[in-house]
């Protein structure tokens, strides 16, 4: 028997990331999991060294995450955190798969759910493939899916698993 007790999402707010939102929810209230929702800002600065060259480096770095965390909670339903006891967090980083398996680890996640632009060649090169990097380093199961594809959770199903309506026949 498989058992679920936690599922992580991470959300670059992406058509590929609303897909994953779409199988974490489905898959905790299959599993009765609560849903961990996390976005990693960019820390770009650090990135690129502007500290030395923006007055108010500290300022913008506040602004981005107040502007993730703000969208994030606005993905968030009530729904999502009464039926699935979901958690948001915001991280600031260089390094989102390092990021994200670090909470992975400390949150005692089962199962991380993430999307794929599918990227590939030299695109995939320069973005660092973030999914992959995450599945390669997590501590826990990942399900990476991509929008579009062959999908398994459909709108009617996923109505029926929040509301807890059984089937038509």
């Amino acid at each position: 028997m498989i058992t679920i007790e936690n599922i992580l999402v991470a959300t670059d707010f992406s058509e590929a990331a609303a897909t994953a939102l779409t199988y974490g929810r489905a898959l905790a209230g299959q599993f009765g999991a609560t849903l961990h929702v996390i976005n990693v800002a960019d820390n770009f600065f650090a990135l690129i060294g502007l500290e030395g060259y923006i007055t108010d480096a500290a300022g913008l770095r506040r602004d981005a995450e107040h502007s993730a965390r703000a969208r994030l909670e606005a993905t968030i339903t009530p729904e999502d955190r009464q039926k699935f006891h979901a958690r948001t967090a915001v991280l600031t980083s260089s390094s989102p798969a390092l990021s994200i398996v670090a909470y992975a680890t400390k949150a005692r996640i089962d199962l991380v759910v993430i999307g794929t632009h599918g990227h590939g060649g030299i695109s995939h090169v320069l973005m660092g493939g973030v999914a992959e990097n995450i599945a390669r380093l997590s501590p826990c199961p990942v399900l990476t899916v991509k929008p579009g594809e062959h999908e398994f959770v459909v709108a009617d199903a996923l109505e029926r698993l929040v509301t807890n309506t059984p089937r038509a026949s």
